[in-house]
């Protein structure tokens, strides 16, 4: 039985082409990139900004980080004041109730071509990547344009819903027609009043294993996707693997794109192509817009020869991605008993001072049969795969889907200081470590200083004599 008005997220304009329902060691913390946002210095903290200039208030806020009892004033699309009891005035009012203020999630490392593609042409029954990579190359010639921009829609729906706002897409170029190259950049253009979508062009079967590969790859930048990305492990060997790492950094040297390339997503500890990675961002003076993602391998890798690793990464100034929910599941194919987990080393990373964000990858496709855009989801599996369960951890790992992937993205006017954008998540939820342990529901979705989508609370009914009518799964106060 469904009852009308449970467990269905709204959307709102600016959403008017689409449905009013989607579909079903020491961890240094990042924090969030908000106080460097004075866009405008004449956007105040405190009371003293004119009530009478804003378009929207959020009163009795708690932020990430901590402080508590604050409002929100928002003005012309971006935070102008962040303050205890700001003056009462005619501007429309949101209460958080208390609640948890985050900015929206992030997720860095998606595939919006593959998304919604599950049994399509047939289901992967091994589990393995390998054999997800097959059944993808099997299926592009049956792909049309519809099909694809209704998917990715239709994911981008859900990504608002759960208050995803950025998302990094892997896009393949791997097909003469570049139907996935031209489809995602059509949705970039509608998606691009709620969601930053950043698009990568990625030849998912290499550019040396497939030679027309480079030429499309090319094509794909030059229509307007703005990611250099590449998949090294996969090459026929390790000595192309290091040739296709310096011909596409080279690439993205002079065309100054960022590079966002597959690295290393296997078991083989002598899958290194995250060391070239690093010597090639220096080389060519990428330091700071290169992303690794995956290096699944580094789990895997002799603990003396990641000592010497991950000094060279921070040096090249790398950032890294993690899929928890996706690595967990296709790693560790080859092994009996133990079994590996297949995530890289995310608390040594971030112990060093790297900037590492978790993804979700895939989502009911031929990778990955599960998932529904819930960060909060991924956030759940990185904590407990990589045993960040020390309170600073967790708190990391919250971060690790909000502000870090909006580093490695590069967003601008990302946080909750003034002059931010006043794109905001109202989670039922204390702090971000409860937010995580409940999934907590997102009560209100903000983009731009306008509520684009509203979930209701997570509150079951009870029937127990002498029992609360009801419960929300907060923690009570004794």
């Amino acid at each position: 039985m469904r009852l009308e008005g449970w467990a269905t997220s709204r959307l709102f304009p600016p959403f008017e082409t689409r449905p009013a329902a989607a579909p079903q060691g020491e961890v240094r913390r990042s924090g969030l990139p908000g106080n460097e946002c004075q866009a405008d210095s004449s956007l105040g903290s405190g009371q003293d900004q004119a009530m009478s200039s804003f378009d929207l208030v959020v009163r009795n806020a708690r932020l990430p980080d901590g402080r508590t009892g604050l409002d929100i004033g928002v003005q012309g699309g971006r935070i102008a004041a962040v303050a205890p009891s700001l003056p009462a005035s005619g501007a429309p009012e949101l209460d958080a109730g208390d609640n948890l203020v985050s900015p929206p999630f992030v997720d860095p490392h998606f595939h919006l071509d593959t998304s919604l593609s599950l049994g399509k042409p047939r289901y992967n029954e091994s589990g393995t990547l390998f054999e997800a990579i097959k059944i993808w190359g099997e299926g592009k010639p049956a792909l049309t344009a519809d099909i694809l921009k209704q998917r990715a829609l239709t994911w981008c729906d859900w990504a608002v819903s759960r208050g995803v706002l950025a998302i990094r897409s892997h896009v393949d170029i791997g097909d003469p027609r570049l139907l996935a190259v031209d489809t995602l950049l059509e949705v970039r253009r509608e998606v691009a009043p709620y969601i930053d979508l950043q698009l990568v062009a990625f030849p998912q079967d290499g550019i040396l294993r497939t030679p027309a590969n480079r030429d499309l790859l090319v094509a794909a930048l030059d229509r307007g996707i703005e990611v250099v990305g590449g998949i090294p492990h996969y090459e026929p060997s390790r000595e192309e693997g290091a040739e296709s790492v310096r011909i596409l950094c080279e690439l993205a040297a002079r065309r100054g794109l960022r590079v966002d390339m597959h690295c290393d997503e296997n078991d083989d500890p002598l899958s290194r192509h995250v060391d070239t990675l690093a010597a090639e961002t220096v080389r060519c003076g990428l330091q700071g817009r290169v992303n690794g993602s995956h290096l699944a391998s580094m789990h895997s890798m002799d603990n003396d020869y990641v000592a010497g690793l991950i000094p060279r990464m921070a040096e090249a100034r790398l950032t890294v991605t993690c899929s928890p929910l996706v690595n967990i599941t296709l790693q560790g194919r080859g092994d009996t008993y133990p079994k590996r987990r297949g995530l890289t080393r995310v608390p040594e990373l971030m112990a060093a001072g790297l900037t590492v964000a978790f993804a979700h990858d895939c989502g009911v496709d031929h990778y990955y049969a599960m998932g529904s855009c819930d960060m909060l989801e991924v956030a759940s599996m990185g904590m407990h795969a990589t045993q960040m369960t020390g309170r600073d951890a967790m708190r990391a790992c919250f971060d690790a889907v909000t502000a870090n992937g909006a580093r490695i993205m590069g967003l601008e006017g990302y946080g909750l200081a003034p002059g931010c954008h006043a794109d905001f998540v109202i989670l039922q939820a204390r702090d971000p470590i409860e937010a995580i342990r409940l999934r907590a529901a997102r009560l209100k979705v903000v983009r731009r200083g306008k509520v684009v989508a509203e979930n209701p609370p997570q509150t079951a009914r009870l029937f127990l004599p002498g029992r609360p009518a009801s419960t929300s799964f907060e923690l009570p106060m004794f």
